[in-house]
């Protein structure tokens, strides 16, 4: 019986009990083996709670701020009245709308390193890199062999750049970059 009505949203596991022993019925007893009659005296509890010998500090919603009595929300009613709760704070402008209009914690908790929100912040990965065509120049060259291909100028075998390479040899002397010498000059 406990387990079946806290199903219902707005019926907690003590709600449950609390109803049960108002209206002494077993807890332990299946909900198919209930008679017409104890049905319906747990429908109109759950439907007006205050009516009946249930004590009020058991519901949900106590002073209404509209009508100013003891309710018990349940289902899809508490979210709407939640939501129109929000939005009055919201429109009188008091702390708690601020905080909700926001999106910060309103009921006093630390903010300095808990409840963050977005990811981390940092740097953004780059792109995919695009295939090339088939029968499409290589990246970066226009119309020139890549070097290392047939019919590009390379270097020669004691390393020495070729004709055509001198102007890479020359910018990165005069970029200031001073090459290792080779382990073999030791004499």
């Amino acid at each position: 019986m406990i387990v079946g009505l806290t199903q219902i949203r707005g019926i907690g596991y003590m709600f449950a009990n609390t109803i049960l022993n108002v209206l002494k019925i077993n807890p332990n007893q299946r909900i198919g083996y209930l008679s017409p009659e104890q049905v319906n005296s747990i429908e109109s509890i759950i439907k007006n709670p205050s009516a009946s010998n249930f004590p009020s500090w058991f519901l949900n919603r106590r002073k209404d701020v509209e009508t100013g009595e003891d309710k018990h929300l349940l289902t899809s009613d508490i979210a709407f009245t939640v939501r129109n709760d929000i939005e009055r704070e919201k429109t009188s402008g008091s702390w708690r709308g601020i905080r909700h209009m926001f999106g910060l914690k309103v009921r006093g908790q630390r903010t300095r390193c808990t409840g963050r929100k977005g990811g981390a912040v940092g740097v953004a990965k780059g792109g995919k890199v695009m295939p090339t065509r088939e029968g499409a120049p290589a990246a970066g060259a226009e119309g020139a062999p890549a070097a290392g291909a047939e019919g590009a100028p390379a270097a020669d075998a004691e390393g020495a750049p070729a004709a055509g390479a001198e102007g890479e040899a020359k910018t990165k002397e005069s970029s200031g970059k001073k090459e290792a010498p080779a382990a073999d000059k030791k004499k």
